[in-house]
């Protein structure tokens, strides 16, 4: 659910980052086709971007680290898993966000389909003309919707090549996408900004479409006698749906000199930005932090490389940090958490003392599926570490992990998180261990 909600943010700042560019950049230039392209790469990118990952470590890598989801043994373990964190409410809001949209939109586009179905269809210069009283000028894919056909008024004839311009650039096939994008984005109020400027550069190549035919002064008055409310359907490109001042200045702005074209270089060192930043990550040579796992291991995060060993495992082979394929528990993340549960306690030393924290171990998954090499890391004392080490020297074996497919020794780092509960810990000296709390980890509660 985190690793969902964290790529939802990365994937929305590309998409706010987009929408600037454009705006700052692009947005007066009259290269529609490039306008365009860039938007339609960059959107697409924003999607593609945050689901990528590169490990730009340095030549000594520190220990992969397995860190288990958070629960809780005890007494108020059933209530407390009653009540949600804000990381769900979070989720569960966004999850009914994108359901009433893609109501919204299922239900636009069978709207569209029944009107289509009623209309009068015929074909004009090698296009469907779909004629229907409550049509207004438009194109949907490749239909051009209009409420009456006479070919000879010359107003029609604009209109129809301008809608045409519309058909034949498939300009309805991006507005699919970016429905899609409205759909995963809705939270974001610059998914509509980036919608309305891709639709105005749609009008901008239909418009100079027409114009290259007929006068910018015919035309442009023609505009302004067609302005309507609304922007219709969800994929239609209507005649005159918005920005009608802003069309006709740009029909009359000179073309823009090739030199400007260099504006569009830029977008390279900001995508390049984009990718350093939410794609690539960087391990640092004393780092400790490593893969997380959330009802299964998460294998994005783990790159293939050889590694020094810093010792040699039980059967005399090298001991890896990071591997392809992880070890995985018997029973994967649900049985071992079940084993947790089972047979961790809160030692009664610690208990009285109030002492809470969290231990982290290391041990080493060998190429048979043994645990071995047992250490504590970071320990928190009070009877507290030889738990920990006792509940994983007890453990069952796991499933070993492998390197370009064969069984290597892994080691592995766990984190444990013992926490008093109730009022146990009032009046008690309670000792603050500056520990790393930023990743989920297994809690224990204990209750006298």
């Amino acid at each position: 659910m985190n690793s969902i909600l964290i790529y939802l943010a990365e994937a929305s700042i590309c998409v706010a980052i987009t929408v600037l560019f454009y705006r700052f950049v692009l947005s007066e230039l009259t290269f529609f086709t490039l306008n365009r392209v860039i938007l339609i790469s960059m959107l697409m990118l924003s999607f593609i971007i945050p689901m990528l990952s590169f490990n730009l470590g340095m030549a000594s890598i520190g220990t992969g680290e397995i860190v288990l989801p958070e629960f809780l043994v005890g007494k108020q373990a059933a209530q407390e898993t009653l009540s949600l964190s804000w990381q769900e409410i979070v989720f569960y809001t966004y999850l009914a966000g994108v359901i009433l949209m893609t109501v919204h939109l299922i239900l636009g586009f069978f709207t569209s389909q029944r009107l289509l179905g009623k209309s009068r269809l015929m074909q004009y210069q090698n296009y469907w003309i779909a004629v229907h009283p409550q049509f207004i000028p438009a194109s949907f894919f490749s239909y051009i919707l209009l409420p009456d056909f006479d070919p000879d008024r010359s107003e029609q004839k604009q209109i129809i090549l301008h809608e045409s311009m519309h058909v034949r650039l498939k300009h309805s096939w991006d507005l699919l996408l970016v429905q899609f994008a409205k759909i995963i984005f809705w939270f974001n109020p610059l998914i509509y900004q980036f919608e309305k400027s891709l639709r105005e550069v749609h009008e901008y190549q239909a418009d100079q479409g027409v114009t290259s035919t007929y006068s910018r002064k015919e035309y442009s008055g023609l505009l302004l006698q067609m302005i309507t409310g609304g922007q219709g359907w969800h994929f239609m490109n209507n005649f005159n749906q918005f920005q009608t001042k802003k069309r006709i200045i740009m029909m009359s702005k000179p073309q823009s000199q090739k030199k400007e074209m260099r504006r569009f270089l830029l977008a390279v060192p900001v995508l390049a930005a984009l990718f350093f930043v939410f794609s690539c990550e960087i391990t640092p040579e004393e780092d400790i932090a490593g893969p997380t796992m959330e009802g299964e291991i998460n294998k994005a995060n783990l790159v293939t490389t050889d590694f020094t060993a810093r010792k040699l495992a039980k059967d005399g082979q090298t001991i890896f940090d990071v591997v392809e394929s992880p070890p995985s528990p018997q029973g994967g993340m649900d049985g071992w958490n079940r084993y947790l549960s089972n047979n961790l306690s809160y030692p009664a030393q610690a208990r009285r003392m109030g002492i809470e924290g969290t231990v982290i171990v290391a041990f080493v998954v060998n190429t048979d599926g043994s645990l071995s090499d047992y250490e504590v890391i970071r320990g928190v004392g009070g009877g507290i570490d030889e738990e920990a080490i006792r509940v994983i020297e007890n453990a069952p074996d796991w499933i070993p992990g492998s390197q370009s497919g064969v069984a290597v020794n892994t080691r592995m780092r766990l984190p444990i998180r013992f926490k008093l509960g109730g009022d146990e810990v009032v009046n008690q000296v309670k000792i603050d261990f500056k520990v790393e709390e930023d990743h989920p980890s297994t809690v224990v509660v204990g209750y006298n």
